[in-house]
């Protein structure tokens, strides 16, 4: 009998708990669950039997909408989230407009809201995005795995094992907020092809008016349209409240804050050169600035990278959208300067065995009518949990499921395969952790971006045949577009909660 390869082993992502707080319902359910409740109370106690009568519209409203969903989400939260959109939108709070010549603070950027305080900080060419609400720094590392999907199953499952030792020591300190794994899919020119072939022509002295010259390049002009350019990035976020001791001991202030965010972009560089994993170049304040800027004007993409190395990048001032708009009957868009974006939330992974390697098709996702590549932004946001709290979640969560359990025992209900799946996570979970295995928290987001509606709407089709060849699930996160753009648009270490 021959033994299955360790690396074939196939991968399997631990189950989302599916218990709530109670039966499966989460607090905003509850919530409308005991306001029915106590509408019945009172009407029974001010008019007696003929209350439960005359309550029956109020109560029996409240308990409706606490059993149903819209678009996956509870009812109560979804019409949560629609009330603060609409005061929002009453308040002018919806739409952002640049306007140039208006007095500005030092220091912050053209972004909507509280996000305008962020600060773009360079040293030696790498930039410290400092945020000050949440008291955190992060850096930016471009990195480049050369041919990973080309190489052999033994070769991904080394590159993906290594990884993993690096993600891993993250769980056991204290000081990183977060990790932040970012695919940008974006269309791009074939520059490079062009100067190549210039210089190939100069050389050899050949005839531009020949046809084999006009041929060439109207070949170059056809194929401009399917050059795609597919960048990968990862973010440290640093806790500077954590972290307040060393920044003491390094003279505390801003030098101390961008020495820290320098020490550990360095300890971060080698960890991931001890993992094959090359990181191709620290961004500076112009290249942060540039993502920011080709995610909210896509059709200023040609113009950013054909500029040459010394001019590479945007200026700061340029980095937010000049206009922002979450239309007022359209609650799973929000439209920028020359794109119209959704942004959905990955509540579902592979629950199969999946190959290393799942998410191939997400990347390489293309329109289901015109066969191109499809513009978008996949980030994995990674939140570390101590060891202690991963073990005391996974505690409270057998304790609600267990109550659960009872519940559904008196009311005769047995229990479902999802139940006991459930349970058979969480007893994996703790069995991994209690083996040195660290614990993230985490969120996935997928912007998908496109000129106009009509096309994106094709582009969100071919996302979603995408997301189900790879055995996943994502839901559009409405009422929310803006802030989730945000998230994805700039790559500073945000998150949402």
């Amino acid at each position: 009998m021959t033994a299955t390869p360790e690396y074939a082993r196939p991968v399997r992502l631990p189950r989302r708990s599916r218990q709530g707080v109670v039966m499966g319902m989460d607090p905003w359910q509850l919530a409308f669950l005991a306001v029915a409740a106590l509408i019945v109370l009172v009407c029974v106690n001010r008019f007696g039997p003929l209350g439960l009568l005359y309550g029956a519209p109020l109560y029996l409203g409240f308990g409706v909408t606490a059993l149903t969903s819209i678009h996956g989400v509870s009812t109560p939260r979804m019409a949560g989230l629609w009330l603060m959109k609409q005061a929002r939108q009453a308040v002018g709070a919806t739409t952002h407009t640049f306007r140039p010549e208006r007095p500005r603070l030092v220091g912050t950027l053209n972004l909507p809201g509280v996000r305008a305080s962020i600060q773009l900080w360079e040293e030696n060419g790498v930039a410290a995005v400092y945020n000050p609400h949440d008291r955190s720094v992060s850096v930016i590392a471009e990195l480049e795995v050369q041919g990973f999907l080309m190489q052999d199953l033994a070769e991904r499952f080394d590159l993906a094992e290594q990884f993993d030792r690096v993600l891993g020591p993250f769980t056991q300190r204290p000081g990183i907020k977060r990790v932040t794994l970012q695919e940008r899919t974006l269309p791009t020119t074939i520059r490079a092809a062009r100067e190549h072939y210039d210089t190939v022509r100069r050389v050899h002295i050949l005839d531009p008016d020949s046809p084999v010259a006009h041929n060439y390049e109207e070949v170059m002009d056809r194929s401009e349209r399917f050059e795609v350019a597919h960048r990968n990035y990862l973010i440290l976020t640093l806790d500077l409240v954590a972290l307040g001791a060393q920044l003491k001991a390094l003279g505390g202030g801003k030098d101390a804050i961008i020495a820290l965010a320098q020490i550990e972009g360095g300890n971060l560089a080698d960890a991931l050169t001890s993992a094959k994993i090359t990181v191709h170049r620290w961004l500076s304040p112009r290249d942060v600035t540039a993502l920011g800027r080709l995610a909210f004007d896509p059709e200023f993409a040609a113009t950013v990278q054909n500029r040459p190395d010394e001019v590479a990048g945007v200026d700061p001032a340029g980095i937010g959208p000049m206009f922002l708009d979450e239309p007022k009957h359209r609650n799973g868009i929000v439209v920028t300067d020359s794109g119209v974006h959704t942004t959905l939330w990955v509540h579902e992974w592979p629950r199969s065995d999946s190959p290393v390697g799942f998410l191939a098709p997400v990347v390489f996702a293309r329109h289901p009518h015109t066969g191109e590549a499809i513009t978008h932004i996949l980030s994995i946001v990674l939140t570390p949990v101590p060891v202690s709290k991963a073990l005391k979640r996974i505690r409270d969560e057998k304790k609600i499921w267990r109550g659960n359990e009872k519940l559904r025992a008196k009311r005769g209900a047995d229990g479902s395969a999802a139940d006991a799946a459930d349970w058979r996570a969480l007893e994996q979970q703790e069995q991994e952790i209690t083996e040195g295995h660290g614990e993230f928290q985490y969120g996935a987001y997928l912007t998908v971006t496109a000129p106009d509606e009509e096309q994106l709407d094709q582009a969100v089709a071919g996302m979603r045949n995408a997301l189900s060849r790879a055995g996943m699930e994502a839901q559009i996160l409405y009422c929310q577009q803006a802030e989730a753009l945000m998230v994805n648009a700039l790559p500073v270490g945000l998150g949402m909660k």
